[in-house]
This record gives structure tokens, sequence and C-alpha cells, in this order.
């Protein structure tokens, strides 16, 4: 991250004053009014606003605790120690902590060097990501779902090791830049920068980690992770091999856990990465009809019309000005 930055978040604030000259716990009505521990967006927000950057304080033992928003932490440089639902969680630079409103966090001491932002965000705020996510089932949506609806079948935490991965550097650090200079239009850049920092985090499913998985949550995962990355030619039959499972047993678990059968998880991916690339690539609708999998062109018509209510070319029409070349359609 920007050294700026980083010089500007580890400024000792207030509290962390108080603590240096003897405070030994965190003063409790910063952030809540009442009895238990459950950290209050009004306390955190100004009236009317749904996302705000605090740095993370340091110094002193974060008793256990929760949130009633959605909380999202970035280490700037060195590490913090967590413990959620009774697992610890090393959040180390680089990476990023999304915290659901039903999880229970503690928060080792950290040193003067342990940089961290929280983002304190309120649910509708993720709006604009769940429009560009799209329909299909995925890690991050069924995180947001959870969040929304307070299920504690949903993980309590995701925790993504991507220091290494820089379009995810670089939209975060867009996002605590533009929170930090206050800049006009901020609500609705934020907005759009968090839907394309969940587009480039579900391309790194191996790069998760997060609350201890039922055997329904991970057969789940490995299912939607293997339709992620076998779209355009991966067969229940060969999902079942690797998992070594009973095809017609896993056929039956996937339409339980998913409410939908194989073949429409897979076709929905299809068609979803179909609608992509007519609005993002220059691509004929051959091409990309080919490139998702369907070499018979008029069922890739058929299924898309199906799906979204008009053919691929009106779909690139109307949701695309970008003039194309002739015969690129």
């Amino acid at each position: 991250m920007n050294q700026e930055i980083i010089n500007r978040l580890a400024v000792i604030t207030d509290e962390e004053r108080e603590i240096i000259n003897g405070r030994t716990e965190i003063d409790r009505k910063r952030y809540t009014e009442g009895q238990e521990l459950v950290i209050d967006s009004k306390k955190m927000l100004e009236h009317g606003k749904m996302i705000r950057i605090r740095p993370h304080t340091r110094f002193v033992h974060f008793p256990r605790h929760k949130h009633n928003y959605i909380e999202v932490i970035y280490m700037c440089q060195g590490e913090t120690t967590h413990r959620i639902d009774g697992e610890e969680v090393v959040l180390k630079t680089g990476e990023l902590l999304f915290l659901n409103q039903h999880a229970s966090q503690e928060i080792l001491p950290a040193g003067e060097r342990d940089i961290a932002v929280n983002f304190i965000i309120l649910p509708e705020f993720f709006d604009t990501a769940f429009q560009m996510m799209g329909e299909e089932k995925n890690l991050l949506r069924d995180f947001l779902v959870g969040s929304l609806c307070f299920d504690p079948r949903y993980a309590s935490y995701l925790h993504f090791q991507v220091a290494d991965v820089l379009p995810v550097q670089n939209l975060v650090e867009n996002m605590v830049w533009t929170l930090l200079n206050d800049q006009p239009n901020k609500r609705s850049i934020n907005q759009v920068t968090m839907g394309l920092l969940f587009l480039q985090l579900m391309h790194y499913t191996d790069k998760i980690s997060h609350t201890t998985e039922s055997f329904d949550q991970k057969l789940t995962f490995q299912v939607l992770k293997f339709i992620d990355e076998n779209y355009k030619d991966g067969e229940l039959t060969e999902l079942a091999a690797r998992l070594n499972y009973n095809i017609y047993w896993l056929s039956r678990a996937v339409k339980r856990l998913t409410g939908r059968t194989f073949k429409e998880l897979i076709q929905i991916k299809r068609l979803n990465q179909a609608s992509f690339l007519l609005l993002n690539t220059r691509l004929s609708i051959t091409d990309i009809s080919v490139a998702v999998g369907y070499d018979n062109t008029s069922y890739f018509h058929r299924i898309f019309r199906n799906y979204h209510g008009m053919s691929p070319k009106e779909y690139r029409d109307k949701n695309l000005s970008l003039p194309f070349p002739e015969g690129k359609r």
C-alpha cells in the first residue's frame, strides 16, 4: 500500500493515546450503549452514511464482540491475530478478512507497526456488488446473503490470502484513498469498486479460508469450485470420480444443497460467462458460444433467449453503447 496512506493510518488516535497512558481495556461507550458488546453502526457511522473506514485500535486486547454491520479488515502492514467463533485467524500484510454480522470476534493486542484498516459497511451498500456478480451461486454471494439474513449456516468469515494479487491490492487502495480524502461521489465510486473487488476475488477461490465447514458446506463449495474452473466441458462423472462419490448420490446431493441440478448450474455459469464476454470483448457471438462450451450456435441462441429474454445480439445492443466493427456481431 502507498506509504502516504500507511503514514496517515499509523497516526496515534485519541483512543490509543488513552491506552498508552494507562487505560487497560477498551472504552465500551465508544462502541455501544448496550450491555452486550455488539458494536453499533450508529456509533461508527455518520447519519446517512453506508461505509466508513477507521484504523484498527492497537495496544489493547479487544474482547469478544459482534457487529450489527459487515466489517471488512485489510492488513496494510504487519499482522493481527483474531479469534472468530473459536477459530484463530492470523491476518498478514495484504490480506482481507470479511466478517459476517453473526460472527463473534476477539482480537489480540497489535503493535505500533501493525497497521490495519477496518471498513464499516451497512448491508445495503452491497446492492451494486450483487448486481455486478450476477445470479450464479458463489462463496461471496452466499456470504452476503448470510450477512443480510443473520443465517448462521453461512460462513462467519472469509479470509482472502491475496497479498500477491495486484488488482485486488489496487482496488482496496483505491477505496481507502477515496474514503480518506472524502472524494466527491465517493459512495458511487466505492460501490462500483467493491463490485469490481468481488469480481476479482471470485477468481481466487484457492486463496480463501473460512469457517470450519459442515459436510454440506464443504461439498457445496467443492461443487461450485469445480463448475467455476471447468464450466466449458466439466461433467458430473468427472467430479464424482475426483471426490470418490457415487454419481447418482452426488447428483441428488447437488440438487438438495443448491436447489438446482448439476446441468443447470453448469448452464447458468456458461450463460453468465457468455454475458460477460458479450459486454467486455469484441468476439463474435459464434466465437463466444464455442468459448463457453456450446458448439451448436443455434442451441446457444435458444437457451440464451430463455435465460435472458432476448437474443445474444439484443443483449449486447441493449447493454453496450460501444460500436462494433462490421462482421463482429
